[in-house]
């Protein structure tokens, strides 16, 4: 899996395909949001874990850099770690790559840790600080 934290492997539909005959760029959030919905999961970090630990993630950003098309049938893998953890927000990067190993999307994105109950920053728990790409 090289460096990266997390993979999943899904095979484009037909209902993903836009009128160009290709993923249509919004899909693939959808995409990135499947891959870290499997890198909390992979890391114990469910949504009962997070609300027991008071918090919520929000994507504040994201930047995505398209590469190649994926067209239907392809099987995509999703490749998701963290690479930082600040106070209030952390970074992950992710990268999307078709069957051929040919990189389809590279992005980044940042995370902000909120109150459920006010909506405001609060502190990255220790429960997702220990996941950081390359700690023990």
């Amino acid at each position: 899996m090289d460096d990266w934290q997390c993979q999943i492997t899904i095979q484009v539909r037909s209902t993903e395909i836009d009128v160009n005959g290709h993923v249509n760029n919004a899909k693939y959030l959808e995409y990135l949001e499947w891959g870290r919905e499997e890198w909390f999961e992979q890391n114990r970090l469910d949504y009962d874990v997070l609300k027991r630990e008071g918090i919520v993630t929000v994507v504040v950003h994201i930047s995505a850099n398209y590469h190649r098309e994926a067209v239907q049938n392809d099987r995509l893998t999703i490749k998701s770690r963290l690479v930082s953890v600040g106070n209030t927000s952390l970074t992950m990067e992710q990268l999307i790559v078709n069957q051929r190993g040919d990189k389809v999307l590279d992005a980044s994105l940042v995370i902000v840790t909120t109150n459920p109950d006010t909506h405001r920053k609060t502190r990255v728990p220790d429960v997702i600080r220990k996941c950081i790409h390359g700690a023990g």
